[in-house]
């Protein structure tokens, strides 16, 4: 019974503490292996021997390591809060002497090698209690840096220890001897106490620097000196010895000092370098980045572990960065302050890359931290030698007392003046070495007689030079403030300015004549540049217009006396260049008018002069050609020049010009002025004629220009005035004769001058900007008197009308804006209301035209290409065109009468295959008619359907209801 009852007693034990194990949801562990401890061992690293578990209630199960009889045992193990579900760690301790063996048990609290750079672990109490399967209990040894219990181990004893963690991480845990912990505690402890003592003596040194020095980057040194011992002292435990704080204020500080560590670290690094004289954007970056790691500060009260992470990756990338920029400016820049750091920062980023394998367990040795601690504070102290050295250099003569003379020395070189010393007795000059180098002379060559001078004088400044000095010696007072050039050895001439004043003996006659020689070169230079800039134009380098009215009054002076000269004024304007800028830009413009310059430059003989008077329009003075006839071959030249097409960016431009003429007149008086202006009045009338012409200066065309100001005047108020009509032609369909729409056409009643037709006020129009607003007007009237015939009338398909756009219209983004407004408060029935332009308007910028007329497609107007077979369309452009009809002009249909049809029946063949309706204008009889719809028109418009109509008569003729509005 004696045999059977320890069993009995040890399988219930099993039973027990499997039930236990079920009740408290744990997890039976395996036996493990147990760590022999020996007498002569100082220290066990227990780190990679423990066994770590995780527990789903508040006890753990554990099988212990066995012991001298083999049998493992099953111990369990009750958390010191009930409910809680703690982390574990078991580890086995075997002592095989035969003398009891007491360690101690140490797990940091806080150990940089291993902790992480993304939520790096901050530290903090790792182990809340140990239970040991056997033997003494192991007792608590207070310490703030560590949790060390005090193990004793029997001899011959196999203790299995189940530690309660208080989280889940535990970087470290080692077993030490007492005597060698405290040897190792006390040898750390002094270094920290010299490393922080080193550290605070630097920060109050550089600090002390700065209230005394005042230059910038003494606090910027300071800041980081500060920042360092800061570190440093929450690092080795030093401020938690002097202020007891909790764990988790700990953590929050550990986190916002490395964030202040980058942060100081970047200003450092800006006020030294002094980036903001470099690159203004150096300081945003700086700014953003100090406000980010500012930020970071702030994160660290609610997330200690990002804060530090972030603050760990910004100290690499200030480093790094750093590093590159001051290489940069080393070596591209000289820059002596980059240079001195060279070494410095190298060092730092060795010391950030072996901080990098530290906390990222690539470096596991216990001395890494201090060492690295050590190395940021030696790094801090080289920053400051680095900083004295720079401040301090040159400093002696700052301070230092100079004499008068020294200080006028001094002067003379700052202001980069050379001393000039002319013996008179002697004839002798001495003009120091500066002069001689920079002409590429040799020594000695301007020390001598003063003669020696006057080969080296550009030639205008000899006579002027040399009676400035004998002007002084002779007068025996003044002063000399001449300026003058000199020749160098490969050509140029560098201008100088003399300021020098005579120095009188006791004879009274001049004895010395001493002053100072400047380089005005650059000076000169600006000037020169004003005054060319002042007089020509920025853009060709052609005479502006007060340079040409200049040249233009001496011509005119000199003709008055000269009956042989007779200076012609030629005035030309780009035509519809206004448009061109609009279209393919402003710059592509310059670059025009650029190329036409030099074409014109060409034309020219040396006594003509060219000149760009304003935007487009250019102006000459002939005088190389007399004759009449030869002025005006002359002028065609200029128009043929102009009209040669552009390239420009793979396309070609077309230009036109519109030239005026002003002959002499012998025996007339006339001032610059009239001349001028009679010649822009002739270019006025090539532009009233449509441009791409040449006209001569009449003087009927005086009283012509008062008539057009008169008219404009009288047109910019005929809306309003309900001067302007509104009529109507009627297009008919040849298929059955009835009327299918209508073109508006606009006729000016003037309250005096009586009807006046388009073809007399429409280029006013255009001309001014009118157009606009007439065909605004057009658009709208048109708009409301179709949508009445479409209630009124209900045919299929719907009555149409056409409205004719000009380029002014078509270049205006607010064309679009117009019709959609029109079209939708009339209700016209989509694609009844058309717009008709002409093939050469279209043709003039075909790409803009293309997007345009899509545009306004989108919108629910229809299109008609008007005139067509009178331009110049490339047919791979007509497809692109969103057109619903083409208008043949009437040129086409009036070769019905002679048999000449054969170019009218390709139109009308080629508008067919691109299926578009065929109007054709001009049908004044019924035989035109008939040929007409024989040759496949499905519409015709002219004086055999009717003259224009108003649209009372436009009502009657198709039968719609009187009133409609």
């Amino acid at each position: 019974m004696r045999r059977i009852a320890p069993v009995i007693a040890v399988v219930l034990s099993a039973l027990v503490a499997t039930l236990l194990g079920i009740l408290a949801g744990s997890m039976p562990a395996r036996a493990v292996e147990a760590v022999r401890v020996t007498l002569d061992a100082p220290a066990i690293d227990l780190t990679p021997m423990i066994e770590r578990y995780r527990s789903d209630g508040d006890l753990i199960q554990i099988s212990t390591a066995p012991g001298k009889d083999g049998i493992v045992r099953r111990i369990v193990v009750k958390a010191r809060d009930a409910g809680a579900r703690p982390d574990w760690m078991v580890f086995a301790l075997t002592n095989d002497t035969d003398e009891q063996v007491d360690r101690v048990l140490v797990a940091p609290h806080f150990r940089l090698v291993g902790s992480g750079v993304i939520w790096p672990d901050l530290g903090g109490s790792r182990i809340a209690a140990i239970t040991a399967s056997q033997g003494i209990r192991p007792e608590r040894d207070e310490n703030p840096d560590s949790d060390q219990f005090v193990i004793t181990l029997d001899p011959g004893a196999t203790v299995t220890y189940v530690a309660e963690l208080r989280g889940p991480n535990i970087p470290q845990v080692y077993l030490w001897d007492q005597e060698a912990y405290r040897k190792k505690s006390t040898g750390l402890t002094l270094y920290k106490g010299i490393i922080i003592g080193i550290a605070g003596l630097l920060a109050l040194f550089l600090t002390i620097i700065f209230v005394v020095k005042g230059a910038i980057i003494f606090p910027a040194a300071a800041s980081l000196a500060w920042a360092v011992l800061a570190y440093a002292c929450i690092d080795f435990g030093f401020l938690q010895r002097i202020f007891p704080i909790t764990e988790v204020a700990e953590r929050v500080y550990r986190a916002s000092t490395e964030a202040v560590l980058g942060a100081t670290l970047l200003v450092f690094l800006f006020a030294y370098l002094n980036l903001s004289r470099w690159h203004v954007r150096y300081s945003h970056v700086a700014i953003i980045w100090l406000l980010f790691l500012a930020c970071l500060v702030g994160l660290a009260v609610f997330d200690p572990p990002v804060a530090a992470g972030v603050a760990r990756i910004s100290v690499a990338a200030v480093a790094g960065v750093g590093l590159l920029l001051i290489v940069y400016l080393a070596a591209h820049n000289g820059y002596d302050r980059a240079i001195l750091l060279v070494p410095t920062w190298c060092l730092l980023l060795v010391w950030v890359v072996a901080a990098g394998f530290a906390i990222t367990g690539q470096i596991g040795s216990d001395l890494v931290q201090p060492a690295l601690i050590g190395g940021l504070v030696l790094i801090v102290m080289l920053i400051g030698f680095t900083v004295m050295q720079h401040a301090f250099a040159g400093g002696g003569l700052t301070h230092a007392l100079v004499s008068d003379t020294e200080r006028r020395a001094l002067a003379l070189t700052g202001a980069g003046d050379v001393v000039f010393d002319w013996d008179v007795p002697g004839d002798r000059v001495f003009a120091g070495q500066e002069i001689e180098s920079q002409l590429g002379l040799k020594r000695g060559t301007l020390e001598g007689p003063a003669a020696n001078w006057l080969a080296l004088l550009h030639p205008f400044d000899v006579e002027r030079y040399s009676a400035a000095l004998d002007t002084v010696i002779e007068e025996r007072r003044g002063r000399i403030v001449h300026d003058f050039r000199l020749r160098s050895t490969v050509g140029p001439y560098f201008w100088y300015r003399l300021k020098a004043r005579p120095v009188i003996g006791s004879d009274g006659e001049v004895i010395r004549v001493v002053g100072t020689i400047s380089d005005v070169t650059e000076v000169k230079t600006a000037e020169e540049r004003l005054l060319h800039d002042a007089v020509h134009d920025s853009l060709t380098g052609l005479p502006n217009r007060e340079l040409f009215y200049d040249r233009l009054d001496a011509a005119l002076a000199f003709a008055s006396q000269d009956p042989r000269l007779k200076p012609t004024t030629i005035v030309l304007d780009i035509d519809r260049f206004k448009g061109i800028n609009e279209v393919i830009g402003l710059s592509a413009g310059d670059s025009i008018l650029l190329t036409l310059s030099r074409r014109l430059g060409r034309l020219l003989r040396p006594q003509d002069t060219l000149a760009r008077v304003a935007g487009d329009e250019f102006a000459l003075i002939l005088l190389s050609e007399r004759e009449p006839d030869r002025i005006l071959a002359f002028a065609e030249m200029i128009r043929k020049a102009i009209a040669t097409p552009i390239t420009y960016a793979d396309r070609e431009i077309f230009l036109t010009v519109s030239i005026g003429i002003t002959l002499h007149e012998g025996g007339t008086a006339l001032k610059r002025d009239e001349v001028f202006k009679n010649a822009e009045m002739a270019m006025i009338q090539a532009k009233r004629g449509g441009g791409d012409r040449i006209e001569v200066f009449r003087v009927t065309m005086r009283n012509e220009r008062g008539d057009r100001l008169m008219l404009e005047a009288d047109l910019r108020r005929s809306i309003e005035r309900n001067e302007m009509k509104v009529l109507f032609q009627p297009i008919v369909r040849l298929e059955d004769r009835t009327v299918a729409g209508f073109e508006t056409l606009l006729r000016w009643d003037h309250p005096k001058l009586g009807r006046i037709t388009p073809s007399t006020f429409l280029p006013i129009a255009e001309e001014s900007g009118f157009i606009v607003n007439l065909g605004i007007f057009a658009l709208e009237r048109t708009a409301l008197e179709l949508a009445a015939w479409q209630r009124s009338l209900d045919v299929d398909p719907p009555i149409f009308a056409s409205v004719n756009v000009s380029s002014r219209q078509l270049l205006r983004h607010d064309l679009l804006h117009d019709v959609k407004t029109i079209l939708a408060r009339s209700g016209v029935i989509p694609g009844s209301l058309k717009l008709e332009m002409s093939e050469s308007l279209v043709m003039e910028n075909p790409e803009y035209a293309a997007q345009m007329l899509h545009r306004i497609r989108d919108l629910g107007a229809g299109l008609s290409l008007d005139n067509f077979g009178t331009g110049y369309s490339a047919l791979s452009y007509l497809q692109r065109f969103p057109f619903d009809a083409i208008k043949i002009d009437r040129s086409f249909v009036r070769q019905i009468g002679t048999g000449q049809t054969a170019i009218l029946r390709s139109i009308v063949k080629m508008a067919q295959e691109l299926g578009l309706s065929i109007i054709a204008e001009g049908a004044e009889s019924e035989g035109d008619t008939q040929a007409l719809f024989e040759l496949g028109c499905d519409y015709a418009q002219g004086f055999a359907f009717g003259e224009p109509m108003s649209m009372l008569q436009a009502r009657q003729l198709l039968g719609a209801a009187p009133e409609a509005a």
